[in-house]
């Protein structure tokens, strides 16, 4: 897998890079917030990981969650549903080009739905965990429906190996 390298708009409306998260151990997952069940239930997970360990090995985590939904996936939606599940988790978007970049840079799959006549529409997404270590070099790819004590003890390994 490449090493981390994405330029995306953030939850706060900044435009960020890699850079920006360097020196912390970093878990990218794709998806958008009005997926009924993969998503939510994959950041749970994460978020329920993240419990596990202890504070330093926490704060040296950060879950950046990039909507491959920016017609309805805001900075503002972003940050309100990234909240939920704890301080470590950031939501990302951009336009079609800047995500269609990093959904090609590793692989990731998506496709809009058709809309449906009240305007709502499904997303068809990849559902993997791709993890970073502190560097941005690619370490580990998870699986959504990993157990979460197997989710920690490989966040745990690699923020301890840097």
């Amino acid at each position: 897998m490449p090493a981390l390298d994405f330029e995306l708009i953030d939850e706060n409306g900044q435009q960020v890079d890699e850079g920006d998260y360097a020196g912390k151990t970093t878990l990218v997952y794709f998806g958008f917030t009005h997926c009924p069940d993969v998503c939510p239930t994959a950041l749970a997970r994460l978020s329920a990981a993240i419990r596990e360990l202890d504070e330093p090995t926490r704060d040296a985590v950060r879950v950046l969650f990039v909507s491959v939904d920016p017609e309805r996936d805001s900075p503002e939606v972003l940050d309100a549903y990234t909240e939920a599940f704890g301080p470590r988790f950031i939501g990302l978007t951009g336009d079609k080009a800047a995500l269609d970049a990093v959904t090609n840079r590793y692989r990731v799959s998506y496709r809009l739905g058709e809309p449906e006549a009240d305007g709502s529409y499904d997303v068809d997404h990849s559902s993997a965990i791709f993890a970073f270590d502190s560097g941005g070099d690619a370490r580990l790819l998870m699986r959504d429906t990993d157990p979460v004590d197997s989710i920690a003890a490989d966040i745990r390994r690699l923020v301890e190996k840097g």
